[in-house]
């Protein structure tokens, strides 16, 4: 396989960071200069937040709806610059349109949504009065997918170094006369502190909003929550191998979990996976060929008799592998490794 950190790839890298760059000081630009060119003709607070009705029923100050949009475009940014400029995701053609394509989707719903927002505010005097909205919402929903599909043709541009074949995975001797059992498990600290934040969050305005001096907050508990369960969700995963069969368990409660009996494992192999080559985090791809992304980096990947894969972000994977060759081969002991 062609070195990723070759010398053919610098002028490569460099361009491309400065493009990606570029895209979010452009996109951070236009999230503070247009609030504040039309700041002498906006209500202050605006209205942010409409009903099913279409109606507005929450506000924010002005200033503070700008400094959470470019925070939150800061962040997203940051993430996906940063995914994006590994060497390993830069030089695979398919890891690399998929990052570009997360970055110009999120800048694009940033400023399509702030755009909406301050044409549905603009003159109305008090946010009350903002403007309904009805079919921008469908443009905020398909113009971002749009820009999201220019940033994945953008980002096919360049060098495509593909993964080569998996290699023989590793085996190790089974004693006969004793039961063998691999544990191992990986952690995901941000999704950790997410669902705590979110949580937290949640609960704090739902009390607030039960209070009466916050009645518009409700609308953002359930976001929230979800936003914790999720976060909760991908902040670990467990696998567990006995001569049975291979469980995977995520969570901290360990549920949901998934149980593959032996006989349908074929064999087992190490494999570097990072979110930008999946689409993201957690459960990522199709029933027969998925991979559930906790942390990038090593993967234990799990092939079936029927030609499916599943791919789990896990430490000590290699030590996992082994033991699935191991009991494998003892039940086909006709497949060759």
């Amino acid at each position: 396989m062609t070195d990723p950190n070759h010398g053919s790839l610098t002028g490569f890298r460099t361009r491309f960071l400065l493009a990606a760059a570029a895209w979010a000081v452009l996109v951070a630009a236009v999230l503070v200069a247009v609030p504040l060119a039309f700041a002498g003709r906006l209500p202050d607070p605006l209205a942010t937040h409409w009903g099913s009705s279409g109606r507005p029923d929450g506000s924010m100050p002005l200033a503070a709806f700008v400094v959470f949009l470019v925070v939150l475009w800061a962040v997203l940014a940051g993430i996906g610059a940063g995914v994006a400029a590994r060497a390993r995701v830069l030089v695979r053609r398919s890891a690399r349109a998929w990052s570009c394509a997360g970055l110009a989707w999120a800048g694009g719903l940033m400023v399509i949504t702030q755009a909406f927002t301050i044409a549905a505010n603009l003159d109305r005097g008090h946010w009350t009065r903002a403007a309904g909205l009805s079919w921008q919402v469908a443009v905020v929903v398909a113009a971002p997918i749009a820009l999201g599909a220019l940033g994945w043709l953008a980002g096919r541009h360049g060098p495509d170094v593909p993964s080569g074949p998996p290699q023989a995975g590793p085996v190790i001797d089974l004693d006969p006369g004793k039961r063998p059992v691999w544990v191992s498990t990986a952690t995901a600290p941000w999704a950790a502190w997410l669902a705590l934040v979110a949580l937290a969050a949640a609960v704090i305005i739902a009390g607030v909003a039960l209070s009466g001096l916050f009645p518009g907050g409700w609308g953002a508990v359930v976001p929230l929550a979800l936003v914790g369960v999720v976060g909760a969700v991908l902040s670990s995963v467990s696998v567990r191998v006995v001569p049975e069969a291979l469980t995977v368990s995520v969570g901290p409660l360990r549920w949901p979990s998934r149980r593959v009996r032996m006989e349908r494992v074929e064999r087992a192999w190490v494999e570097e996976r990072y979110p930008a080559q999946v689409g993201g985090w957690g459960y990522r791809g199709l029933p027969g060929r998925a991979t559930i992304m906790i942390r990038g980096g090593e993967c234990l990947v799990v092939r079936y008799t029927s030609g499916g894969e599943l791919a789990i972000t896990v430490d000590d994977a290699e030590t996992g592998a082994a033991l699935l060759n191991a009991l494998a081969a003892r039940r086909h002991p006709s497949v060759e490794r």
